[in-house]
C-alpha cells in the first residue's frame, strides 16, 4: 500500500458530513499525509478545496477525484489508488455496496458511517471472505453509530473481572440536530424493515464456541442510579457491541448487553415512543414517506452554532462477579461534529504507520479493526472515557 498514490481518500467530501470530515482532516491530519477528496461533481470538489485552503494553506495540494459510483471499473481504479478510503455517501443500503466491493477486491482499508443493519449484514455475508483473502479491513459504523458504544462497552468490561458472566447496559443521552442526509437514510431504513429482518436472519451463523454472547431482554424501567427512564433503543449499536464481544476474550465466557435511550420523565418517554412509531408507520406508505422525506433536503444540516450546542453522554453500568462499575463516554455534537472526528480518526488510524493495529482483516467492528490504537486518538479529539464509580 505504500506504493499507492494516496494514503487516504474522503469519498463524499462535497456532502454535509463528508465536508465536516474533510475540514477536520485539514486541521488535524499530519502534514505528511497524502490525501484526496472524491465526489460526483468536480465543481463542488473545487469549492470544497477552497474552503479547506482557508483552514490550512497546504490544502491547495489536495487531489480532486471525480467519481461515477455506477461505473465498477472507475470505482476499482479509485480503490487501487489509495491505502484507505472513507465514505460518507448514503443511504449505504442503496449506494454503499459497490464501494465496499471495490475496496475488498483491491485490498484497500475502508471506513464508513453506516448505521443500517441490513447493509452491514449483507456486506458481511458477501465480502468478508474476499476482504480477508485480500488483507483489507472493512470497518462499518465509524461515527456516533457506533464508536462510543463499541469502545465504551470495551472500556467498561475492562474494569470488571472476566472469570464469570458479565452484564453491561448502555444508556444514551443526546442533544443534536439531524441533517437531511441522515433523515433520508433513517426513513429509507425504516421503509425496509422486512429486508433488514431477512438480512439479519440470513447472516452467517457463529461457529460453536464455549463462550456465549447475547442481548438482555428489552423492557422499559427506571434507572435509579441515573435518575431517568430507560427505553430499549433499537439502533445498530447493540449488534456492533455483541459482534466485538464474540471476537475478544475481554468480555468473559458469558456476556450480555442491553442498549437504551434515557429520558428524564415518563410522559416524554411515552411521547417519544408514539412519535417514533408514527414515523415508522409513515415510512411504509409512499405518500406519507414522501411527506416525511420532504421535511429535510439531502445535503442540508445544522449550523455551526447548532452543532456547538450539541452533546452526547453514554453511561454504562457493568456487573461481573461481585463487582459493579459505572462508566461514561461523552463528547460534543453527536450527529455531525463528533461523528466527523470519529470517522476521520478511524481513517487516520488505518492510514498511519505509527498506529499498531490488530492483525484482523475482513468485515470488522471498530474495536476489532482498530483495537486500542483509537483510544488516544478519541481522547485527543475531545471524546472522553471516565470511570464514575466502582
Amino acid at each position: 500500500m505504500k506504493q499507492r498514490q494516496w494514503d487516504l481518500i474522503v469519498l463524499g467530501a462535497t456532502g454535509f458530513t463528508g465536508g465536516l470530515t474533510a475540514e477536520y482532516l485539514a486541521r488535524s491530519a499530519p502534514a505528511s499525509l497524502r490525501w484526496a477528496l472524491a465526489g460526483r461533481s468536480r465543481a463542488r470538489l473545487e469549492d470544497t478545496r477552497k474552503r479547506l485552503t482557508a483552514i490550512n494553506g497546504q490544502s491547495t495540494e489536495l487531489g480532486l477525484l471525480e467519481v461515477n459510483l455506477a461505473d465498477a471499473e472507475h470505482l476499482a481504479a479509485l480503490a487501487k489508488s489509495t491505502a484507505v478510503l472513507i465514505t460518507t455517501i448514503g443511504p449505504y443500503t442503496r449506494l454503499g455496496e459497490p464501494v465496499v466491493a471495490a475496496c475488498a477486491r483491491a485490498g484497500t482499508h475502508y471506513a464508513d458511517l453506516a448505521g443500517e443493519p441490513e447493509f452491514v449484514a449483507k456486506m458481511i455475508a458477501k465480502y468478508d471472505a474476499l476482504a480477508r483473502a485480500q488483507g483489507a479491513k472493512i470497518v462499518n459504523s465509524c461515527g456516533f453509530d457506533s464508536i462510543p458504544h463499541d469502545y465504551g462497552a470495551l472500556f467498561t468490561v475492562r474494569q470488571l473481572p472476566n472469570v464469570g458472566p458479565i452484564e453491561v447496559r448502555g444508556y444514551v443521552r443526546v442533544a443534536g440536530t439531524f441533517s437531511g442526509g441522515s433523515w433520508h437514510s433513517a426513513i429509507y431504513a425504516l421503509q425496509r424493515w422486512r429486508e433488514t429482518r431477512s438480512a439479519l436472519a440470513a447472516a452467517p451463523r457463529r461457529r460453536r464456541s464455549t463462550r456465549r454472547v447475547g442481548r438482555i431482554a428489552p423492557r422499559i424501567y427506571r434507572v435509579k442510579a441515573l435518575g431517568r427512564w430507560a427505553c430499549p433503543f433499537p439502533t445498530i449499536d447493540a449488534q456492533v457491541v455483541m459482534r466485538t464481544a464474540w471476537g475478544l476474550a475481554d468480555y468473559g465466557p458469558d456476556f450480555r448487553y442491553g442498549h437504551y435511550l434515557l429520558v428524564k420523565r415518563l410522559p416524554k418517554l411515552l411521547a417519544t415512543l408514539v412519535g417514533a412509531g408514527g414515523i415508522a408507520v409513515g415510512a411504509q406508505f409512499r405518500w406519507t414517506r414522501d411527506m416525511l422525506l420532504g421535511l429535510r433536503e439531502p445535503g442540508a444540516g445544522p449550523t455551526e452554532a447548532q452543532r456547538e450546542r450539541g452533546w452526547f453522554k453514554v453511561s454504562f453500568i457493568g456487573r461481573g462477579g461481585r463487582s459493579t462499575v459505572m462508566t461514561c463516554v461523552s463528547g460534543g455534537d453527536p450527529g455531525y461534529g463528533d461523528t466527523a472526528k470519529m470517522l476521520a480518526e478511524a481513517g487516520l488510524c488505518l492510514a498511519c504507520d505509527g498506529d499498531r493495529l490488530p492483525d484482523r482483516v475482513g468485515l470488522l467492528t471498530p474495536v476489532l479493526a482498530l483495537g486500542d490504537a483509537l483510544f488516544p486518538r478519541l481522547e485527543r479529539a475531545g471524546i472522553h472515557f471516565e470511570v464514575l464509580s466502582a
